[in-house]
């Protein structure tokens, strides 16, 4: 995971380590030395994006274009392998893109297992996305099934990238077995809520030492700077883009959300108070015909 120059307010501060220094204004992340390393391949975009959902397979590839995306995501469950019918594998430039296939619609690890083997033997990718749910109704991830099917995809040479609960503990398990980086979820798949508890993600991040990407519950692109605020690693999304009115549009927001989130996180923010603190030098001010300030009590902030 990667450290901040200047971290959140005063109580995380303490317990996350400080490395980083801005970089120059103007500079690219390549050139800043901030380029999101995974699994010893470093990426300019910190912006992970799904293929499902769209209208059709144009409006996928210019939404993909506009996020800015290096790694995109495949359900190898749900696509078309017959041949002379369309297919997304065709319709993604595989020269441009990193594939990830994921292991969505699975529900055992047997499933999963079988899914990643699949991947492989179809020379798509080594690196596979572990989704093993446990529930249809809130998608949620089986925690038991993920850690099981993770230790066996570890040995078999995969980089897994596990869909899990914001559980630090489960994440930790992940990350000690071997997983490239942990996914814990921000929200439920789909449900656009946006980040429901920042604080588990904070408490991970202090935890793991591979990297943090939240995947799943992004509904706008305030989720995903607030995401990389918080010192995530990256962002990973589908439905936020795909389902908006104007999927291109979005991708582009989302794109700039997360580039700002960043720059963010790593200038560090100002602590939050309680009360005015005035931007204003308070030394030369002219005096008031006033007899003074007003008593200062109990009853200043409602």
């Amino acid at each position: 995971m990667t450290t901040p120059a200047a971290s959140q307010p005063a109580a995380a501060a303490s317990s996350v380590a400080t490395h980083q220094k801005a970089p120059p204004a103007g500079a690219s992340s390549a050139a800043s030395g901030d380029e999101f390393v995974l699994a010893g391949r470093s990426y300019r975009s910190r912006l992970i994006v799904g293929t499902g959902k769209y209208r059709d397979f144009d409006e996928m590839g210019r939404a993909l274009a506009a996020s800015g995306a290096e790694i995109v995501t495949v359900a190898l469950r749900r696509v078309e392998l017959s041949p002379g019918k369309p297919s997304l594998l065709s319709a993604i430039d595989r020269s441009r893109y990193q594939l990830l296939p994921n292991t969505a619609g699975c529900y055992t690890a047997e499933d999963a297992i079988r899914t990643c083997r699949l991947a492989r033997e179809l020379g798509l990718s080594d690196f596979v996305k572990l989704e093993v749910i446990g529930d249809p109704r809130t998608l949620f991830p089986d925690v038991e099934q993920t850690l099981a099917a993770a230790r066996v995809l570890v040995k078999e040479g995969f980089v897994v990238l596990p869909y899990i609960t914001d559980d630090p503990i489960a994440c930790l398990r992940l990350a000690e077995m071997g997983c490239a980086a942990v996914m814990p979820l921000a929200a439920p798949i789909g449900s656009g809520l946006g980040i429901r508890n920042p604080y588990n993600l904070r408490i991970i991040m202090e935890t793991v030492k591979v990297p943090v990407i939240v995947d799943a519950g992004v509904g706008t692109a305030s989720d995903a700077a607030v995401a990389m605020e918080l010192g995530c690693d990256a962002v990973l999304m589908n439905t936020a883009i795909a389902g908006a009115q104007d999927a291109v549009l979005m991708a582009e927001a989302m794109r700039q959300a997360v580039e700002a989130g960043r720059k963010a996180f790593r200038a560090g923010r100002i602590g939050r108070k309680l009360y005015a603190n005035a931007s204003s030098p308070q030394s030369g001010i002219l005096p008031s015909s006033a007899s003074g300030l007003p008593p200062v009590g109990p009853y200043d902030i409602e």
